[in-house]
């Protein structure tokens, strides 16, 4: 098996120590050292610069008759101050302050000499470890590279802070510019986040930052920052911490992403389903004065004309009866259907608007109902309204909505719960009236979301209780039967 091949450029004007060096390297078992020589820094300097590509590393002595190693490692350097080879510099003496200065100005390593030469066995395995260093070191860089040109090619704002309660914002990304600020500006003023976020969500915001750093947990809050021109942009602050290989949690990493469209897009859906709301309400009114416009037209009108038509037949039949002749058998008809037509208007009437509710109160209405329930269907059907509940004062649209409900979940009692016991219990407490309805049947079974999807009934109950502040929960289990709770605030109720 090949041996991997290493170039040298080894700057040494000492020709005894150049030759040491030659021989040190050419005798290791795991690599084949190729060495390019020079005698001055100069000469190191021109071969440095010609060879650069090819070359590995640079062996450099500190002590050169033209430069010294802080002189050669400046010349070397790019024009941005960087050196791209790797220099392990060889020193005779073993003051730490220039070892210090030397790795302070680009070397990767230094390697002292000694008198009896023991620094060459040490040498092969300096330079595999140097080398070894600086591949890492390039590969970190490729990746942070890498790392930062996704990072400033995203949309959001991309941060790295300190944990702990200081907090200190290490890095923020270019993009930071959508606020107006340049990175520079954002990192100096460490109390420019705060400032910039908008006073009304300030104390939130930052209790909740100051937690996640303190803590390093996982954040996710949403608040509003200030442009530098004084424009409100909303953002999602999320950020999680980052671990070491020992599973330590060393900083967090977090991004800003701009949610002003979302949110403007769910203000703008909360007004449409508000302005719906608030048309379906006014819609109910209206339908709730037609009913009682046709109820009582078909009361004074067409209950009218049935009552003077029974009266008509009657008073034939009872002439007959006076005059010792039999009864006509089609008045005596007719009479018969004249009552069934009466009552048939009666229970139109009572499904379009009872008259009770606005002659009684909702309260009476919800017993009379109760009793009409039970003796059209036979099932036993118990209304008790708590004292608390009957004090409590509610104007004709809350009442209104309260009948309805009811009625609703009667009709689906009756429809579907193949039920043979009904209750409906109203109490108030502390300014909250509670409405309940439980029967004995089969119980619902469905999901609430297949409950607002599919069940137009139980979806306008809801919105019925929704838009006098309420709140109507159906719950159900299977062989148990199932509950309607309506829960009012009161001091909301009146005010529509």
């Amino acid at each position: 098996m090949s041996k991997p091949h290493i170039h040298i450029l080894l700057v040494e004007d000492d020709t005894v120590d150049r030759i040491a060096c030659r021989r040190a390297l050419s005798t290791d078992a795991q690599c084949d050292f190729v060495l390019t020589e020079a005698a001055t820094g100069g000469e190191g300097l021109q071969l440095a610069k010609a060879a650069a590509k090819k070359l590995d590393c640079i062996l450099l002595d500190y002590n050169l008759p033209d430069l010294n190693g802080l002189e050669f490692l400046a010349a070397l350097a790019n024009k941005t101050g960087e050196i791209t080879i790797p220099v392990m510099v060889l020193t005779g003496g073993d003051s730490a302050a220039v070892a210090a200065e030397l790795m302070r100005c680009g070397a990767s390593d230094y390697l002292g000499k000694d008198s009896e030469y023991r620094y060459l066995e040490l040498l092969p395995a300096a330079i595999l470890r140097m080398l070894r260093a600086q591949q890492l070191l390039d590969e970190k860089r490729q990746a942070e590279a890498k790392f930062r040109t996704l990072v400033e090619q995203m949309q959001a704002i991309t941060y790295i802070a300190s944990l702990g309660s200081a907090g200190e914002l290490q890095y923020i990304s270019p993009q930071i510019a959508n606020l107006g600020f340049s990175q520079q500006e954002w990192l100096a003023d460490r109390e420019l986040h705060a400032r910039q976020i908008h006073p009304d969500d300030r104390v939130s915001a930052l209790a909740a930052i100051a937690q996640s750093l303190a803590e390093g947990s996982p954040r996710r809050v949403e608040y509003r920052l200030l442009t530098k021109d004084g424009r409100e942009l909303w953002f999602r602050d999320q950020a999680e911490a980052v671990l070491d290989e020992a599973g330590q949690k060393i900083f967090m990493q977090g991004i800003l992403v701009d949610i002003t469209q979302n949110k403007q897009a769910e203000a703008d859906l909360l007004q449409s389903r508000e302005a719906l709301r608030l048309l379906g309400a006014h819609q109910e009114a209206i339908k709730e004065n037609e009913r009682k416009r046709i109820a009582q037209e078909i009361h004074d009108e067409l209950g009218s004309l049935l009552t003077g038509i029974k009266a008509y037949v009657s008073v034939s039949v009872e002439r007959s009866v006076h005059a010792g002749l039999p009864a006509d058998p089609l008045l005596v008809d007719a009479s018969r259907l004249a009552d069934d037509a009466l009552e048939a208007v009666r229970r139109v009437i009572t499904d379009l608007r009872p008259s009770v509710l606005d002659q009684l109160g909702v309260w009476e209405a919800l017993g009379w109902y109760a009793n009409q329930i039970e003796a059209r269907s036979g099932v036993v059907c118990d209304c008790v309204i708590d004292p608390s509940a009957i004090l409590t004062h509610l104007d004709s649209a809350p009442s209104t909505m309260l009948f309805r409900i009811v009625q609703e979940a009667l009709t689906n009692v009756l429809r579907h719960a193949e039920a043979s016991h009904v209750s409906i219990y109203a109490t108030q407490r502390d300014g909250m009236l509670t409405l309940e309805i439980k029967d004995d049947g089969k119980g619902i079974e469905t999901e609430p979301t297949q409950l607002n999807s599919h069940s137009w009934g139980l979806q306008g109950m809801r919105e019925r209780a929704r838009h006098f502040g309420g709140t109507l929960t159906i719950t159900g289990q299977a062989g148990l039967g199932t509950a309607v709770v309506l829960n009012l605030p009161l001091e909301n109720a009146n005010e529509h």
